[in-house]
């Protein structure tokens, strides 16, 4: 019995050469990760929250503490290295994920194995993966909700109410998520909408959907005294607005006044770091996440977006253009771009101020790991240093992924009439992948600011519409001549058209 497994493993390894390698290099550098940083590596802020809330589960003001769940888990083992170590296995979970609706698609093997490289090899992917940080368990759930979407042409009540709960939590791991809330669903509708059956899966998806964060909520309710997510959102907002609001323009009243951003547009940092160093919104009676200076700060962006609709548009563009943009800018600035990078230093973990009412950022990780909280090990942290900087999505190519994915969904028609136009692609299951990893890039460029770190839960998408879009045509053939079928082939044809239904594209 111990053998099949094995046999099976080198079959699958033998039959799909390209990504097999492709996978055991990705392991690699994970590993040397592994060996040059044990246990793990921390962003400020962010980690230590998740951490305390993972040893105090409460819900956090400013940030949704669904990973901190996670982290609570896994609290038994007090081991960090078992916290990173999982979340490599789902960056190469992820990849694997990639690889098998490529090929399910139709996509050839090197085409296929080729949408898994931004995920298998990015350095920056990798580093993020060894933080306690929440993109790699987020990435991972809206991963795996897609593939239970995708792998059949109909999907069941019982697989869309499964991927519902996943892409739920995983709105309460990362709340830049929440469009996806009605993006599954509706695409499910779409698929289905002309049967009542694939209203029924579509609607069954949007209740499972919404399960998880309505508990937490509920939870949030309980515990801060409002029914929603967090309260930070105006914060952040108004944060997005800070570059490009004018107060001359804005006219806010009275009681707004006391946040206008001050000097002028160009004199301010990027918004992603304006707004920890802006003194006047943090000294606010109650602070900047409190229910009332919540609604204060979002409403002040609002009314900025109104009055300067084109300063937003251009905030937003800008952001994208970052994307894109080759050699990578220190942005928002140097300090929160270290953090992104291997680094031949130990990272030092405050022990002087608490987070989530107890003890401090290093009680806690002492607390949580049982052990020291930062160390490096020669020779593997400068392999995996060289690596990281050779080895990762440069701007450019960023591009090229997001417009082959665009180039999925639309075909030219019209060529030999001289009157081309666009029209809808006839290949499967391209549209989701892409519009998703759509959404997870403008969404919090348009509601907070660009980061790089929020391009790494957008690459697998995006590589999978890209490769999709190298997947063939699915054309109807013309009808044949009538002919009067027996029953026996009759039975036949029906035998064959359920399972076609069952398998849209080959996998081997």
């Amino acid at each position: 019995m111990s053998r099949a497994p094995l046999a099976r493993l080198r079959e699958l390894a033998v039959r799909n050469p390209h990504f097999s390698v492709a996978l055991a290099v990705g392991a690699l550098l994970r590993l040397i990760a592994m060996l040059a940083y044990p246990g793990t590596l921390w962003f400020a802020g962010d980690s230590y929250v998740y951490v305390g809330a993972a040893l105090r589960p409460t819900p956090d003001q400013s940030k949704t503490t669904g990973y901190s769940l996670f982290l609570r888990a896994l609290l038994p083992f007090h081991s960090f290295t078992l916290v990173t170590g999982l979340q490599h296995l789902m960056g190469l979970g992820i990849a694997v994920m990639v690889y098998v609706l490529a090929r399910r698609a139709g996509v050839s093997k090197i085409w296929a194995t080729a949408a898994t490289l931004p995920v298998l090899l990015d350095g920056f992917e990798i580093e993020d993966e060894h933080m306690v940080m929440a993109e790699a368990l987020f990435t991972f759930l809206i991963m795996l909700a897609m593939l239970l979407i995708l792998w059949r042409s109909r999907t069941s009540w019982v697989t869309a109410l499964i991927a519902g709960l996943l892409v739920g939590y995983a709105v309460t791991v990362r709340s830049e998520g929440l469009p996806l809330l009605a993006l599954f669903p509706l695409y499910l509708l779409w698929r289905g909408r002309r049967s009542w059956r694939g209203w029924l899966v579509a609607v069954v998806m949007a209740l499972g959907c919404a399960a998880p964060v309505l508990s937490y909520a509920t939870w949030f309710d309980h515990v801060q005294g409002s029914f929603t997510l967090s309260r930070a959102d105006g914060f952040f907002l108004w944060g997005r607005v800070s570059s490009f609001a004018e107060c001359s323009v804005i006219k806010p009243p009275a009681d707004e006044v006391q946040i206008c951003p001050g000097g002028s547009p160009s004199s301010r940092t990027a918004p992603g770091d304006y707004i920890w160093h802006f003194g006047p919104v943090h000294n606010i009676a109650g602070g900047p996440v409190s229910i009332a200076n919540d609604r204060l700060l979002r409403d002040f962006a609002i009314r900025a977006i109104e009055a300067q609709p084109l300063g937003y548009a251009k905030a937003v563009i800008k952001g994208l253009a970052l994307s894109v943009e080759w050699p990578r800018h220190k942005y928002p600035d140097p300090g929160t771009v270290g953090y992104y990078n291997f680094t031949l230093y130990t990272q030092y973990i405050p022990n002087t101020k608490a987070w989530i009412a107890g003890g401090t950022a290093y009680q806690d990780a002492i607390s949580y790991g049982h052990a020291s909280p930062s160390r490096v090990v020669q020779p593997f942290a400068s392999l995996i240093i060289l690596s990281q900087r050779i080895l990762y999505t440069y701007g450019p190519l960023f591009g090229l992924i997001m417009v082959l994915g665009l180039g999925g969904l639309v075909r030219i028609e019209g060529l030999r009439e001289r009157r081309p136009r666009l029209a809808w692609s006839r290949r499967g299951g391209s549209m989701l992948p892409w519009v998703t990893g759509v959404v997870l890039l403008v969404f919090p460029i348009a509601t907070a600011d660009f980061d790089y770190r929020y391009l790494l839960p957008v690459l697998p998408f995006a590589s999978l519409a890209a490769g999709l879009a190298f997947a063939p045509a699915r054309v109807r053939p013309a009808p044949p001549a009538p002919v009067p079928p027996s029953p026996e082939s009759e039975r036949d044809d029906e035998a064959r058209d359920d399972v076609a239904s069952q398998v849209p594209g080959p996998l081997s």
